[in-house]
């Protein structure tokens, strides 16, 4: 598709728009030394034959990656990339022409025939001092944010088919699925533990080959590959009796055996009445 994606499908050109005015920085033509347009030779003299210092060669259209021409002023299908500045100026260098036919300025600083100091100056202006506070501020939050990023995340389902049920050996069980998710690019080990209920025994299911292990006090110890997300099914089991019917708020702790960060997550314990 090419130049259709910055055409149709760029939402840049609408930023642009919005953010738009007389002093903005942008690709410009400068008209008034261009035009008129026409072809001559390489020895012939600027205004020899009424002409300006556009040649008319059309190499600032075929550079362009969306297709332009500049030269009918300011479109919002341009990216601002510069390109057929540079292929201008080294027209104007064959020509002998001095360079900046097609160059960065403001609509302003044409109009006025501002110098390039002059144009800077008045780029500088309280709106682009506003929008560039705001825009560092959202670069410092995103790097704060990674920073203080947890280098794991972990989310805890229920199962939804079963609230609870009756083991063989007279234990009540909730069941639940625990995603682990290792942000890091090493392997990481977290151990697994649950709490808000006396007497809660934690039985997690083991991935074939893996290296989990469980300690005496039922701590469970999990693998998890690099930026790996690893599901894990969860049983807890209480003794039946032990505790009054209706739901029991536990919480699940995850902390990672490496960086010692952990991470706390709350759901309920379910017993039926």
């Amino acid at each position: 598709m090419r130049e259709q994606v910055c055409k149709y499908m760029c939402p840049y050109a609408r930023f642009q728009s919005a953010m738009f005015d007389d002093d903005t920085l942008i690709v410009t033509y400068d008209e008034a030394r261009g035009e008129p347009r026409g072809g001559r030779s390489r020895k012939a003299e600027v205004n020899t034959k009424q002409l300006g210092s556009c040649i008319d060669c059309s190499l600032c259209v075929q550079v362009c990656p969306t297709g332009i021409d500049i030269r009918k002023g300011l479109q919002y299908e341009c990216i601002g990339c510069g390109v057929c500045a540079d292929v201008c100026d080294t027209v104007m260098d064959k020509m002998g022409y001095e360079r900046g036919l097609i160059k960065f300025s403001t609509q302003h600083g044409i109009a006025n025939n501002w110098s390039r100091k002059q144009v800077i100056q008045h780029i500088l202006r309280p709106r682009v001092i506003i929008y560039a506070f705001i825009l560092t501020a959202i670069i410092l939050g995103l790097l704060t944010s990674l920073w203080l990023r947890t280098p794991f995340r972990v989310d805890v389902v229920r199962d939804r088919g079963v609230m609870a049920r009756l083991t063989d050996d007279g234990m009540l069980e909730n069941v639940y699925r625990l995603q682990i998710m290792n942000g890091t690019e090493e392997i990481q080990h977290y151990r697994l533990n649950v709490s808000g209920l006396t007497g809660l025994v934690l039985e997690a299911e083991a991935a074939k080959g893996s290296k989990d292990n469980e300690d005496e006090n039922h701590i469970k110890t999990i693998t998890v590959k690099p930026a790996e997300a690893r599901w894990l099914i969860v049983d807890l089991k209480i003794p039946d009796g032990t505790v009054e019917s209706g739901s029991h708020k536990i919480q699940f702790e995850i902390q990672a055996v490496e960086s010692k960060e952990t991470v706390t997550e709350k759901s309920i314990f379910m017993v039926p009445r």
